[in-house]
């Protein structure tokens, strides 16, 4: 059926919720009469304690709107794959001039007697609320991290490596000093610092590629 030709017409026509943990969210429906006639609605859903909706019942005057705000109740964990299998049921049928709701007939909606009612049903989409992170997102931040740690780490040790060859370097000056007032004493020691400054930095190359 076509908006036109529906007493009421709804906007959205899915009811769409932002999920964050902990907290209730919310979705408006607007409903417009579309009609020279006043129109009762009814809302129901297939899980009731999941959702309030306020106002789950009431008149629309010809050629006006009401809102309608289903509330989720809050949630201790995301669904599986975001899916959900709830579904709502819009009900409209044409009643007599009324401006309370408490003041139409018990048997209203219901289609007895030849009584035209409308119905609608909508279903229900679930989306990830804004900031909230999925298991990729997740996974992304984390190598993230880990990179950065692993920088941050390499950087620290090539200090490290920097601080210990420059006073290698400064003991080998020292000796080499000391050789030529003592005339050849000093060798075998100036060579073992020489040894140790190229293994250090050999050391710290490996690391990096092992690590890239």
């Amino acid at each position: 059926m076509s908006g036109a030709n529906q007493l009421l017409s709804v906007h959205p026509e899915e009811l769409m919720f932002q999920v964050e943990l902990e907290k209730q969210t919310y979705c408006d429906l607007t409903v417009t009469n579309n009609t020279e006639n006043y129109v009762a609605f009814k809302v129901k859903t297939t899980s009731p304690k999941k959702y309030f909706v306020r106002p789950n019942s009431g008149i629309v005057q010809p050629w006006d709107s009401s809102v309608i705000r289903v509330t989720l109740q809050a949630q201790g964990e995301y669904p599986a794959d975001m899916q959900c299998n709830d579904k709502f049921l819009l009900q409209s049928t044409k009643v007599q001039p009324l401006s309370e709701v408490d003041e139409l007939p018990p048997d209203t909606f219901t289609k007895e007697g030849g009584k035209k009612i409308e119905e609608r049903r909508l279903r229900v989409v679930y989306s990830s609320a804004q900031g909230a992170l999925g298991s990729s997102d997740n996974e992304g931040l984390k190598r993230n991290y880990d990179g950065e740690n692993s920088l941050q780490n390499l950087k620290d040790e090539r200090d490290t490596v920097v601080r210990q060859t420059r006073q290698l370097q400064q003991e080998l000056d020292m000796l080499k000093r000391q050789k030529s007032r003592k005339g050849g004493s000093g060798f075998s020691l100036a060579f073992a610092i020489m040894v140790a400054i190229v293994g250090i930095i050999v050391g710290f190359l490996m690391k990096i590629a092992l690590s890239s």
